[in-house]
């Protein structure tokens, strides 16, 4: 028997559904991948409910007619500059018979880490423990069944506006669908394209889509840090379309098309012909001039994630550097122009694991929230309630409750 898996990446620029189907050997099928442009979101966040409805219904029907599967639940992906996360700490007696560390143990000591101020338009998204300390002996990362009289664990945790959530629940709700999950998208993106050895010794996941730059830092197979910034490939487009005069589907075609991020990478200096607008002269123009646009935007969003890394006390710890993916690492040079800038190793990130289906498709860095939201709900199979993901690795699957229940989000609609 197969079950099958939706994953549902509304970004700015396009609505991505992507249809799995998974066997008893958890090997991966994709029966259908849904695309429609996103209409009604601005940095990722939704600003036209009716509009970004109309956008995941194109998809969903797109996906439904490659899958012949009808799309009942999705897992959907949340991004914008609203998300901030932070560190927190939490700590509990045992006193159980022989001071046994119990899983309720757990479940307790994560309440624990919650138990926060935080503004009354904000709530918890994700809580990720990275790691369990029992009776002052770090570095534990399942402490069930060991013995001990005092518990502690720092974790991340990762929240976002109560409205900007409610605001996905309710176009996926109002699109003929209901949300399994709410998940934040690096950590969406870093399942499907980082390897379980990179999070070992350290590698920072870098997503560039249309309107956010999503960031997560790993160490010790744990998140460390995560960040979305409200910079991205749109804002690329925006600078072609000014800085050459052109409408914004020219210029998004010349980006995909002939885009070049670094300079040195053009080994062809071709020049390339638009039509004119409204009857005027047909425009040329040159690789290296579309490059000189290009260039210092895409310089710019890598700088800025260059200063989130260092924030985090990270930079020193990425022995894996950097892995790129997203619609926009595709533009040519991006890995180059980022390893110029950071100093450090970079490649581009594509999902990968499939056994059949669409997967010469699916292997396209703009999947990889898509695809990631996929693996996601595929992990979460054997809980009995929507949770946020664990971080990949020690504790994977450790603790059916430990992780952030999303229900409540639901609930309040």
């Amino acid at each position: 028997m197969e079950n099958i898996y939706v994953g549902l990446d509304i970004g700015t620029t396009k609505v991505c559904a992507i249809v799995a189907s998974v066997n008893e050997s958890n090997e991966i099928n994709i029966l259908g991948i849904g695309k429609s442009k996103s209409e009604g979101l601005t940095r990722g966040v939704i600003t036209h409910i009716e509009r970004t409805v109309s956008s995941i219904q194109a998809a969903i029907r797109d996906a439904e007619q490659q899958s012949g599967i009808k799309i009942q639940n999705v897992v959907a992906g949340i991004a914008g500059d609203h998300v901030s996360s932070f560190q927190s700490r939490g700590v509990i007696s045992i006193s159980n018979p022989d001071n046994e560390i119990l899983p309720s143990d757990v479940d307790r000591l994560i309440a624990d880490t919650r138990k926060i101020a935080l503004p009354s338009d904000r709530k918890i998204i994700h809580v990720i423990p990275q790691e369990f300390i029992v009776d002052g002996q770090d570095g534990v990362y399942d402490p069930v069944g060991m013995s001990g009289v005092r518990l502690e664990a720092t974790v991340h945790i990762i929240t976002g506006l109560v409205s900007a959530t409610q605001n996905i629940i309710k176009c996926i709700r109002k699109s003929g669908i209901e949300s399994q999950d709410i998940v934040l998208e690096p950590i969406a993106s870093s399942e499907a394209v980082l390897h379980r050895d990179e999070k070992e010794v350290g590698v920072a996941l870098i997503d560039i889509g249309g309107g956010t730059t999503d960031l997560a830092v790993f160490e010790d197979n744990t998140i460390r840090h995560t960040a979305v910034l409200g910079i991205a490939g749109q804002k690329v487009t925006d600078d072609i379309r000014r800085g050459l005069g052109i409408l914004n589907n020219q210029a998004e075609d010349l980006k995909i098309k002939y885009g070049h991020a670094y300079l040195p990478t053009i080994v062809d200096n071709t020049i390339i012909t638009l039509p004119g607008i409204g009857g005027r002269n047909p425009i040329d123009i040159e690789k290296k001039l579309l490059c000189q646009v290009i260039q210092p935007r895409m310089e710019e969003i890598i700088e800025i994630v260059a200063l989130e890394i260092k924030r985090s006390g990270y930079q020193k710890h990425l022995a894996a550097g950097v892995v790129i993916t997203g619609g926009g690492s595709l533009i040519r040079g991006t890995a180059e122009l980022a390893k110029e800038v950071l100093g450090i190793p970079v490649k581009i990130g594509i999902p990968q694991g499939f056994k059949g289906g669409f997967v010469s498709e699916i292997q396209n860095p703009m999947y990889a929230t898509g695809v990631g939201l996929v693996l996601i709900g595929l992990k979460n199979r054997n809980r009995t309630t929507a949770g946020s993901v664990a971080p990949p690795g020690k504790m994977d699957g450790k603790f059916a409750t430990v992780f952030t229940k999303m229900r409540d989000w639901f609930n309040e609609l």
